[in-house]
């Protein structure tokens, strides 16, 4: 056999093991290396992880972990670890999986609609590493509110309900630091004016939207409200809400579970900051997570010379309203009545 020949066998078949490795190696690269049946699912990977904490994350969705490996050794992925919510889709191969380890999906984190303060944390907890504790713990820090003006009481006013994107491994601190920069953004120069025109501070206007919103679910009866309250604080009479007696009992209680449909004579002279029949002014504190509405219902009050409002039996869900004590208490006796004959207790 000449030599010629022997050269172009052995180069054949040089050429033929390369393309069977290279057949094998892109095989590893690109093939699908998933093993759970869902579209799409998240991982997550806590602060302070390294290679091995996410070896073991991903051992449950990953077919062939030495094909994963050897990519991600490729591309320096176990010395580069990040910590986050990570986006897995069914049939990535590889180099998709690695990269999308690479990629910190954020949370979007709504919220409203929220009682108090340790409901709010348990809520937040629930969506990102901070826990809750951790998170109260931020937000009541005592340099951090005085620096913005809030106390224990208030500092719930802090956060605007909406649909906020954040990192799944964000710090409570930077979580805190993030919703105050989104309360100035909030109260803008505008907004603040408009509660200064009303007598009231962004808190102030936050506590007094807390009772609006949890008067009524009525969005365009909202201004009314707002109305009805900012006459009786310009004459120094008590606000005599009922949902800030029932915040007092459920405070009280230490249950804020609890369903109340109606307040007694003896919850009415009950003893605390909260009892706005007892106390002239607002209470301390937001009695809820106002939304949108009920603070642009305060901040563009109807005018109006209602003095007295109560749950309508006519139009359900919504009030009647009164300019005297003599038309109100018509109203309420509908309302009292019409309850009592359906037997609620509580």
């Amino acid at each position: 056999m000449s030599l010629k020949k022997i050269i172009t066998i052995v180069a054949v078949a040089v050429i033929s093991v390369l393309m069977i490795y290279g057949f094998i190696l892109i095989n590893k690269i690109f093939s699908s290396n998933t093993k759970f049946e869902e579209k799409e699912l998240y991982v997550y990977v806590p602060t302070g992880a390294n290679y091995t904490d996410v070896k073991k994350i991903l051992e449950p969705y990953i077919k062939n972990f030495d094909n994963f490996e050897m990519v991600a050794s490729k591309r320096s992925y176990p010395e580069n670890v990040k910590s986050g919510r990570f986006l897995l889709k069914k049939d990535m191969n590889n180099i998709d999986l690695v990269r999308a380890m690479r990629s910190n999906v954020p949370v979007k984190l709504a919220f409203n609609n929220q009682e108090r303060l340790e409901n709010f944390a348990g809520r937040v907890g629930s969506e990102i590493e901070a826990d809750s504790l951790s998170l109260l713990k931020a937000i009541k820090d005592s340099t951090f509110m005085a620096q913005n003006g809030f106390n224990e009481d208030n500092v719930f006013a802090m956060f605007v309900p909406n649909t906020y994107e954040i990192y799944w491994n964000t710090s409570a601190e930077k979580f805190r630091d993030k919703m105050i920069k989104e309360y100035h953004k909030f109260w803008t120069d505008e907004r603040i004016a408009k509660a200064k025109k009303q007598g009231l501070t962004p808190v102030q206007a936050t506590i007094l939207a807390s009772i609006v919103h949890k008067e009524s679910v009525k969005k365009d009866e909202r201004p009314r409200i707002a109305g009805v309250y900012l006459n009786r604080l310009r004459l120094d009479m008590p606000l005599q809400a009922d949902p800030t007696v029932i915040y007092a009992l459920k405070l009280r209680d230490n249950n804020f579970d609890q369903v109340i449909k109606r307040v007694f004579y003896n919850d009415l002279v009950m003893k605390s900051p909260y009892n706005t029949y007892v106390n002239v002014g607002l209470p301390p504190g937001p009695i809820a997570m106002p939304d949108i509405t009920a603070l642009d219902a305060v901040l563009n009050p109807e005018k109006n010379d209602y003095i007295y409002f109560c749950a309508s039996v006519e139009r359900f869900g919504y009030h009647e309203f009164a300019s005297t004590l003599a038309e109100h208490n018509v109203n309420a006796k509908k309302y009292s009545d019409w309850i009592a004959s359906q037997g609620v207790t509580r």
